[in-house]
């Protein structure tokens, strides 16, 4: 696929066309059962929309080569001898070579599912970057005795996705990314507490690219990329700050990311291939093993990171932070503990940083305030404590509550900076945007001026009554580590400037530490005879 054309996202035509794509698409995805059991089928709706993008691209590549050999079938016939000639050759021919390719899928009449993997995977076996991705769901799979999506669901899910074209004349890359992230989304509604493991809202990752200010030809690392959303928002930042600069056309980000979930993994790849970028994403444990490494073994770095790791994970123990021989948990900070390893996902992020590198990481609320104040020690603000004498934190964004798919708690964006400017060392940033949304269904979000006024104050370090504040670290110690721009900027709702969820969560970790000193000390007493 062709480099995608430069278009200006204010032009009313192309929000129109947006929303028709969009439309269309999530129509598609209701074809099968409604709205309501849509989510279900999102592993067969999306490599079948991925595959109607991959066969009406092919398409186009084919009508070109035909004006300069005379015919499609004498194009077809030198493509399947030379299949450089495009960038993703499709073994599938129709009898009539007039047709599009796709009409070979449009058409089955019956054992749609069984022949619909097998086209999937002869896709797959003729572009090695398509294995694993496009030909991993059995449209033919069986559960308890019962086809889990019929023949009749998936033919009318075939032909609803058939009366769209998806081709380079058709959509840019572009519209039909946004749709696809929006079909994402959808799924991510109805998606309950897995959502959050593959979608980040995309207000928040607007943000975040934004506020990073990625260059072109940059290295760009998300450790547990999902879909790879924030990946494709940071090359959409740099696309669209270049045009604002009229500088020439510029290289692309170089694109890298590691997800844990085959299936999300996946539809990473497909997300970066339908958006028309390139990416290497990897699949695995990144907090055991990271795929990133340069020559020596050594933990690779990158000009930026972008992350939204699960929260308050607790699967990770003292001997896994133990295991590490790449230098991610330095001994002066330690390991945050295994009742969250929000921080330790924090100190890998900043190992895999260069030297002038940048990130920008969504966590939870509490991940900025627990062990505060409170008598005795916490290994999580041990480590926070750690950052913040080290100077590596730039700013923290408080978001507003229910943004996200998996929760109700607001979150928070902490952006680290491993080289900042003189006039900005020895002091963070801090943003409390808890009032900047509107009400959606099922999810707040945060309209496109709050999105622009959070962006100028992060980039510009502003500061404005009730809304931001630049604080010194040593009344960040004085305060006993606390980084929350809540404790710090009171909105007009001062009362509730904490919500409800945070301070249970923080409760939950304060008990859990509490659960693994009982532990400790019944060990002690045990060993001395007591």
């Amino acid at each position: 696929m062709p480099k995608r054309p430069t278009t200006n996202s204010t032009n009313d035509s192309v929000r129109t066309a947006d929303k028709s794509l969009e439309s269309w698409i999530w129509d598609a995805a209701c074809s099968i059962r409604g709205a309501r059991d849509a989510p279900k089928y999102k592993d067969y709706i999306l490599p079948l929309i991925f595959a109607k993008r991959l066969c009406d691209v092919y398409d186009d590549e084919i009508d070109r080569l035909a004006r300069d050999v005379g015919s499609r079938e004498k194009a077809l016939a030198i493509v399947k001898r030379d299949h450089g000639l495009v960038r993703f050759y499709l073994p599938l021919e129709p009898a009539d070579p007039q047709q599009p390719v796709w009409s070979v899928i449009r058409t089955l009449s019956d054992g749609i599912g069984e022949q619909v993997t097998s086209h999937m995977r002869a896709i797959a076996r003729e572009s090695p970057r398509l294995l694993g991705i496009v030909d991993r769901v059995d449209f033919n799979a069986v559960t308890h005795g019962q086809r889990e999506i019929d023949d009749d669901r998936l033919s009318r899910l075939i032909e609803a996705i058939s009366t769209k074209r998806l081709g380079l004349n058709d959509v840019e890359a572009d519209i039909i990314g946004k749709s696809y992230e929006y079909l994402i989304r959808k799924f991510a509604e109805g998606g309950g507490q897995s959502a959050g493991e593959f979608y980040t809202p995309a207000e928040v990752g607007t943000i975040m690219s934004r506020v990073l200010q990625p260059e072109p030809g940059m290295e760009i690392y998300d450790p547990c990329c999902g879909s790879g959303g924030l990946l494709i928002k940071c090359e959409i930042a740099m696309e669209a700050n270049t045009r604002a600069a009229a500088k020439r056309a510029a290289a692309p980000l170089k694109l890298y990311g590691q997800e844990y979930t085959a299936d999300t993994w996946a539809m990473a790849i497909m997300n970066m291939i339908i958006h028309d970028m390139e990416g290497q994403i990897e699949i695995g444990d990144t907090f055991k093993n990271p795929k990133f490494r340069d020559q020596r073994g050594k933990l690779r770095t990158f000009d930026r990171v972008v992350a939204n790791p699960m929260w308050n994970q607790k699967e990770y123990t003292e001997a896994d932070y133990d295991a590490d021989e790449l230098g991610r948990f330095p001994s002066g900070a330690g390991f945050p503990g295994q009742s969250s390893a929000d921080w330790g996902w924090v100190q890998h992020i900043h190992a895999s940083l260069n030297e002038t590198g940048r990130a920008a990481i969504v966590l939870d609320t509490g991940a900025a305030s627990r062990g505060s104040g409170n008598a005795g020690t916490s290994k999580e603000k041990s480590v926070r404590q750690w950052f913040v004498d080290s100077d590596f934190i730039e700013s923290v964004l408080y978001l507003p509550e229910n943004l996200f798919y998996n929760t109700t708690a607001p979150g928070i964006v902490l952006f680290l900076n491993k080289a900042k400017t003189k006039n900005r060392k020895g002091k963070v940033l801090l943003v409390n945007a808890s009032q900047i949304f509107d009400k959606g269904d099922p999810k707040n979000y945060i309209p496109g001026a709050g999105i622009d006024r959070i962006t100028q104050t992060l980039i510009g370090w502003l500061e404005v009554e009730k809304f931001s504040r630049t604080v010194d670290i040593a009344e960040l110690r004085k305060n006993d580590y606390n980084i929350s721009p809540s404790r710090y900027i009171y909105t007009s709702d001062a009362e509730t400037y904490r919500s409800i969820a945070e301070i249970v969560e923080e409760l939950d970790a304060i008990e859990a530490v509490a659960r693994e000193t009982d532990k400790a000390l019944k060990k002690i007493l045990e060993r001395i005879g007591v």
